[in-house]
């Protein structure tokens, strides 16, 4: 008798973003110890020494909750019973209200935990570092969709998250949270719920515990899947739009520009609508930017300084960054760096 069915589709799942990778490899499965990342890291343990491909886990302690270091040691336990090499614990600290850098907690902690992951990877004994796996599911990516759309970030936050970012991996963006939380079930595998998906301050546990519920009673079982699939048809789009922006900021002087001596206006003007927004964001997120946190709102603000100029201030965009108009070039700064009216 084969694997239970849930079990088998994660390990299909993960063995399909196995089979990119080279033999040899190392790939880091990042487990909170909750249903879908323990589900995962069954999943590669089981699928990677059959590809070749050398398994271990990571594990971020936030220190954001009492006991979270008691947590750390038993997610790292359970990762060295299923035979994941290393089996990394990390303890980061999260930016805290009021400092600079904090975008809400949410933010905070995904730049700290990231951040952490990346550091792992980077450090890793493995020709090149190691691969990160992630466990987002499907519904993972039907909520980021929701939160692209209340936050009116544009299409590219509606292409949710891609099976490939980098060096991260997310197999699992076809399997469904009720999946992970069987095959954990069926391995004899105990998740960790973590109070925090159930704290309504949390944005994201609003949209999961509400907005899905309500959404599924409307349109029916299929809107997380629906929306999933949304996300894939605009990924292309977005991707080459992207890439066309990317080559109009390059003839530019590239994303560094801006920093430096500026983009000319009248040549960003120039642009299709759809092109120099996206140069526009380009810009902003290498002036330092968080990704998440550039809105449609901080976008359209930026361009009326382009296409409406009329001798206004800069914009203020998220993480202290100012984007202003000086002598018909655009340039970014650090809030506080420059002020004033500036001729056009």
């Amino acid at each position: 008798m084969g694997p239970h069915p849930a079990v088998a589709a994660i390990r299909h799942a993960v063995r399909v973003s196995l089979s990119a990778l080279t033999p040899g490899d190392l790939v880091l499965v990042a487990c909170s110890g909750g249903a879908d990342s323990l589900a995962l890291a069954a999943a590669l343990a089981f699928e990677g020494p059959k590809a070749g491909i050398l398994a271990g886990g990571i594990t971020i302690d936030h220190g954001l909750q009492p006991g979270s270091a008691r947590q750390a040691t038993r997610v790292t336990g359970i990762m060295t019973e299923l035979r994941l090499t290393p089996a990394l614990a990390v303890r980061v600290d999260v930016v805290a209200p009021g400092r600079e850098g904090y975008h809400g907690p949410e933010a905070a902690a995904r730049s700290a935990r990231y951040a952490a992951l990346t550091a792992a990877a980077e450090a890793a004994s493995a020709p090149g570092g190691a691969w990160i796996m992630l466990g987002h599911t499907l519904d993972d990516q039907a909520e980021t969709v929701l939160l692209g759309l209340g936050r009116g970030s544009g299409a590219r936050s509606l292409a949710g998250m891609a099976p490939v970012t980098g060096r991260y991996l997310r197999p699992l963006l076809r399997i469904r949270r009720t999946q992970t939380v069987a095959a954990c079930t069926a391995l004899g595998l105990v998740p960790w719920d973590d109070p925090q998906n159930c704290d309504p301050a949390f944005t994201r546990t609003r949209v999961r515990r509400d907005l899905m519920p309500a959404l599924a009673a409307a349109l029916g079982p299929g809107a997380a899947e629906a929306l999933a699939r949304t996300a894939e048809l605009l990924r292309a789009d977005a991707d080459a739009l992207d890439a066309i922006a990317a080559a109009e900021a390059d003839k530019l002087g590239g994303v560094s520009a801006g920093l430096a001596d500026g983009w000319p206006a009248d040549a960003i003007g120039a642009l299709p609508e759809a092109i120099r927004h996206r140069v526009l964001r380009q810009g902003a997120l290498a002036a330092g930017c968080p990704a998440g946190a550039v809105t449609q709102r901080h976008i359209a603000s930026m361009d009326e300084l382009v296409t409406a100029w009329h001798g206004q201030r800069w914009a203020d965009l998220p993480g202290g960054i100012r984007c202003l108009r000086r002598y018909g070039r655009l340039l970014f700064t650090r809030a506080g760096a420059s002020g004033g009216r500036s001729p056009g």
